[in-house]
C-alpha cells in the first residue's frame, strides 16, 4: 500500500480513537505543490477531499481529474485574489478563505454567471495578527450578514489559522463564535493540531505534511 494511504488511514484511526463522539471531521488532504504521482494513490483509494492554495496550479492539476470524477471535492484553502475568482469558481467546491467584502462581491458575481453555489467558510483572524488575513471577530457579525442577506453566499462555517501559542484557547473561541452564528461547519486544525481542533467541533481538518510528507 502506498505510504500516503497508510498516512491517511493512520490519521483516520487517530481521529476515531481520540474521543468517544461518533462525529469525525472530514480530512482535506492538502495537495498543494505535490504532483499527481503523489496524489493519485489517494484518489484510487477513494479519498474525496483535497486542498489547494493556488488557483493556477489547481486548474492545471485538477481540471481533467474532476471532469472524470464528479465525487472529488476541491477546497481552496489559500488566499484568493479577486482577479483569480473567475478561474476558481468553475473548479472548486469549497472556499475556506473568504476574508474581505470585495472578494465576497466578486465571488457572488462570478457564481451567478455559471449558476454555481460554492460552500464557503469565512476566514477569521482569531489571534488578531497583523501578518495574517481574516475578518476580525468584532467585525464578523456585520460581515456575515452582508454575505448572506445581500450577496446570498452559502456561508457554511468559519475557518482559522490560529497563533501557535494558546492554540486550544483560540479553538474554544472559534467554536463559541461559530455556534453564535448557528453555523454547522468549522474548518480548523492542521497537521500539528488537528486532534485538538476535533475536540472543539472542527468538521474539516486541513492536513498536508502528515499525509504527503514534507515539501521540498
Amino acid at each position: 500500500m502506498h505510504k500516503t494511504i497508510n498516512n491517511l488511514i493512520s490519521i483516520e484511526n487517530e481521529l476515531k480513537s481520540s474521543s468517544e463522539k461518533d462525529i469525525h471531521p472530514k480530512i482535506v488532504a492538502v495537495s498543494k505543490t505535490f504532483p499527481l504521482d503523489n496524489i493519485q494513490p489517494l484518489i484510487d483509494y477513494g479519498h474525496l477531499h483535497f486542498g489547494e492554495n493556488k488557483v493556477q496550479e489547481a486548474v492545471n492539476k485538477w481540471t481533467e481529474i474532476k471532469a472524470q470524477n464528479n465525487d472529488i471535492k476541491l477546497h481552496m484553502i489559500g488566499k484568493l485574489q479577486t482577479n483569480k475568482v473567475k478561474y476558481a469558481i468553475p473548479l472548486f467546491d469549497y472556499i475556506h478563505s473568504l476574508d474581505n467584502l470585495k472578494l465576497a462581491e466578486k465571488i457572488a458575481s462570478e457564481q451567478k454567471k455559471i449558476n454555481k453555489n460554492l460552500k464557503i467558510f469565512i476566514q477569521i483572524n482569531i489571534g488578531n495578527e497583523t501578518q495574517k488575513s481574516g475578518i476580525e471577530p468584532s467585525h464578523l457579525e456585520n460581515f456575515y450578514n452582508k454575505c448572506v442577506n445581500e450577496l446570498k453566499l452559502n456561508i457554511i462555517g468559519l475557518m482559522c489559522i490560529p497563533p501557535q501559542i494558546d492554540v486550544e484557547a483560540h479553538f474554544i473561541n472559534m467554536q463559541k463564535i461559530n455556534k453564535h452564528l448557528n453555523l454547522k461547519e468549522l474548518s480548523m486544525g492542521m497537521s500539528a493540531d488537528y486532534l485538538i481542533a476535533k475536540n472543539y467541533g472542527s468538521t474539516f481538518i486541513r492536513v498536508g505534511s502528515k499525509i504527503f510528507g514534507s515539501r521540498t
